[in-house]
Formats: C-alpha cells, structure tokens, sequence
C-alpha cells in the first residue's frame, strides 16, 4: 500500500509507451500533463496514451494561468554577468532581438531599477530601461533564458485577472478529454475556485489550485476549503514572497490541507539534480523526508520526469524515500479530535483500527467525502474506496493511502444493502479475502447534508460462508 503518492510530470523523455509503464512500475500514482508547454493536440495524445497504458491513475493537466511566460523562441540566448537582454511585449520577436513575454500590459507596469526574475528565480535580471514595449534588462547571474520560462517580477502589483481565453478553451479541452485534475495557477480566493467550478461542471474535472503567492497565503483557509487538491508551487513562492519564508509557508499550507482533508501535492525540484545526476543530493533526500513528516499527501516530479535523463531512478528514488518515512510516521500517528459527526466517525474508525485487528477499511462514497475523512486520519489499514460515479474514481487515487474502485450498482437512500454487495463484489474481485476483517464507513439513509454516519465491521469469511457467495 502506497501511503503518500507520487506525480510524475510527462514529456518527452516519458511521452511513450515503455516511458509511461517504466514511471508505472517505479512508483507513478498520477500523470501530470504542463499546459504550459507544448500544443492541445500533443495533450491529447498523451491523454490518450496513459489512459492506454495505466487507465487507472488520474490525470492532471497545468493550466497556466495568468503566469507570465517567455514565448517560442528560435534563438535561446545565452548571457554573462553585465549581459544585456531585452524582454518584450510584442509576439513577433523570437528571441534573436527580443524574447518576448506572454503579458502583453508588461511594459505597463514596470520601472527602471525593478528586479525580473526568471525560470524559478534562477535567473536574474535588473530592468535599465523601458522603451515602448521592451524591457531593457541588465543580467545580474549568468545562464540562458529558454522558451516557455516563467516570469516574476516581485514587488510590482500587476493587478489580478480574469481568466484568459486560453484557459477557457484548455478547461474546455480538460471537460472533453476526461481529465480528472486541472490545476489553476495563482489561485488567490475562493471566487477564483469558484469560476473555474462553474466552466468544469458538476462531473467534470477535480479542481487542484495552486498556492504560489502571497494572495493566496493570505487567503489560505478558503482557498483550500474550496478546492478539490492542492499544489504547493514552491518556485513561484519562492520567488513571489520571501526565500527564507518558503518551508514555512509549506508547514503551513500542509496543516492547513490535514485541517480540511484536502490533499497536498508538494512540488518543484524535489529531486533537480536527477535531472543530469543519477544520485540525488543528501539535501533532496531530507526535503522529502520533512515533505512527508510535516504531512504532504503527494509529492511530484516536474524536469526530473519530464525532459530528465534518469526519470525511472528519479521516481524509484522517491517511492523509497517517501515510503520508509510514511511508515516511520504511522507509528506515532494520532488522530485529530472531530467536533461534527463526519470528523468524530473519522476518529472513531482510527481508534477502531488501532485496537481490533482490522486489515482492510472500506469507504463507500458518491463524492468522496467519506474516503478523504478517512484518509486524513491516516490509517495504518489500507483504505479502498467504492464509488459508482465514473468521474470520481480516478481522481479518489490520490488520497492518502487509498486505492479507488468503480463498482456499477446503486447505493440505496432506504436501506444499507447496497454496503454487503459491494463486499461481495470487492471480494469476487479479489479485493477483499476471507481472512479479512474489514471495517466499513458511509452514510446510512442520506437526506440533504447527512454526511459519514454508519461505522461497521465484517470477518469477510462470515459473509462468504454464511450468505453462500460465488467466485
């Protein structure tokens, strides 16, 4: 059982058959596509090519946002200390006089004298002049500055947005394709959740938002209450607020996501130096480790899978990192007293699993309320979680400890008959066996707003025997 789960971002070096099932067996619980590279039709190639290979993990597709990018560049240049560069708003440049930026009021809003940060704040650039439509930078670190890059230009309030028409058509393509995530860059209220909500409808794709900026610091609480997932973009973060306050602001927004059971995916360059290397520093190594104590349900690989020269160590690596820490922390692990009766019924299952030999709990839920209460317990028990909705399923993976299991029957609102069909089905799938003692939560006789009410428990061998079940 894989308590905390793995991202894995794929591109070209993974954007194949052998790719995709390689990043499957060392470890993969969810693909993640950057909308911020490459073309829709590309997308949904890849869309198609991992539903074909590993049609059970989800599917998150990185929709950019309002993020500011460097165009498509057929001169990438590269420059010194004291190098002149110059950005611009206008998109005829590709690079061999200008590389231009994807926010086209740029020029409006920026100085002599302020500082651009670019690809993470990895580069550095010190703007000189501003004339019309170019930023005349003075490059203060050495490198070369690529296409599709991030942007940052910290202190300078550019004023929100509203979403694009690029991200109105890339969630159109995330509905249609059947993607079970869109992740929204630079979330900074529950509104801006909200919007997105309304163009995925109520079956479309989960919404995971982005924490990467002040704006949403300071709105940490709604933000995340109203999200489906979260992502802890820690090079935008980084760069947008204060370096020194970054694992701070981690600790943060992960106690936030265990607070209102919304998984939290920890990103960027957790293991960067396996994009060339294939031994990871000691320091990655401790990132992951503190990334899974303080609480992170996913962590995620970007360049490292994407584009790296070692993708499957990269993912191995990991899965033996964040699985020796998850079971080192279950041992110490206590539940979080519950004051409403979804919470009490989740402390009373991780009470009931620390004192009766339990070996299997099933969550049987139609939106998935009841597997993510569960799951923010953190169980030792391995927790299966049955929906009939097809939308659901996939997107249910990423839970804590969870493996999510589409059973095709009716949950009845008059009895609880449905709850031993559905163990009979787990067990005719081999799910579930005879020597099992499973423990069962869902909600008993729904009306609106009932929520997680019934606890029960079954020796599997019981109900096989006793009610003459068939393979």
């Amino acid at each position: 059982m894989r308590r905390v789960k793995i991202v894995c971002t794929i591109g070209p070096a993974t954007c194949h058959e052998a790719g995709i099932q390689g990043l499957l067996q060392a470890g993969m619980d969810m693909a993640r596509l950057n909308g911020s590279h490459a073309d829709l039709a590309w997308h949904a190639a890849a869309i198609t090519l991992i539903r074909t290979c590993a049609p059970g993990i989800p599917i998150l597709l990185d929709i950019p946002g309002r993020k500011i990018r460097t165009g498509t560049l057929t001169v990438e240049p590269v420059f010194e200390v004291g190098s002149t560069i110059i950005l611009t708003t206008n998109p005829g440049d590709d690079g061999t006089r200008a590389v231009p930026v994807n926010r086209p009021d740029l020029h409006d809003h920026i100085k002599v004298g302020d500082a651009i940060l670019a690809d993470d704040g990895t580069l550095r650039f010190t703007v000189t002049a501003v004339r019309g439509r170019d930023l005349v930078c003075r490059a203060e670190t050495s490198g070369t500055l690529r296409s599709a890059k991030g942007i940052n230009v910290p202190g300078v309030a550019m004023g929100p947005q509203d979403l694009t028409p690029r991200d109105h058509a890339m969630i159109a393509f995330a509905v249609e394709h059947g993607v079970d995530f869109v992740g929204i860059s630079f979330v900074e209220s529950a509104a801006h959740v909200e919007a997105v909500r309304r163009l995925t409808g109520p079956s479309g794709p989960r919404i995971l938002s982005k924490v990467e900026n002040l704006g949403a610091m300071s709105n940490l609480s709604e933000v995340v209450r109203t999200s489906d997932a979260i992502m802890i973009d820690r090079g935008d973060l980084s760069v947008e607020t204060n370096l020194e306050e970054v694992a701070l602001m981690q600790k943060k927004i992960l106690l936030a996501g265990l607070e209102h059971a919304v998984p939290v995916i920890v990103a960027t360059e957790m293991l960067h130096s396996m994009i060339d290397n294939a031994v990871p520093t000691k320091a990655e190594v401790s990132d992951i480790t503190n990334a899974v104590i303080d609480g992170a349900t996913a962590l995620m690989l970007s360049g490292e899978t994407a584009v790296g020269r070692h993708p499957l160590a990269a993912v191995a690596l990991m899965r033996r990192v964040a699985d020796t820490v998850a079971e080192s922390v279950q041992a110490g692990m206590d539940a979080a007293e519950g004051s409403t009766i979804p919470e009490a019924v989740g402390e009373a299952v991780a009470l009931l699993c620390r004192r009766l030999p339990i070996t299997r709990i099933v969550a049987i839920t139609i939106s998935g309320y009841a597997a993510r209460m569960v799951a923010a317990c953190r169980p030792r028990q391995g927790i299966i979680a049955v929906t009939n909705d097809p939308t659901r399923v996939r997107s249910l993976g990423l839970l804590h400890g969870t493996e999510a299991v589409l059973l095709p029957i009716v949950f009845s609102r008059t009895s609880t008959d449905h709850i031993v069909e559905c163990l009979r089905l787990l067990w005719c799938e081999g799910r579930l066996g005879d020597d099992d003692l499973v423990l069962v939560t869902s909600v008993g006789y729904p009306r609106s707003g009932t929520r997680m009410n019934l606890i029960q428990t079954h020796a599997i061998r019981d109900l096989s025997v006793g009610l003459g079940w068939q393979r």
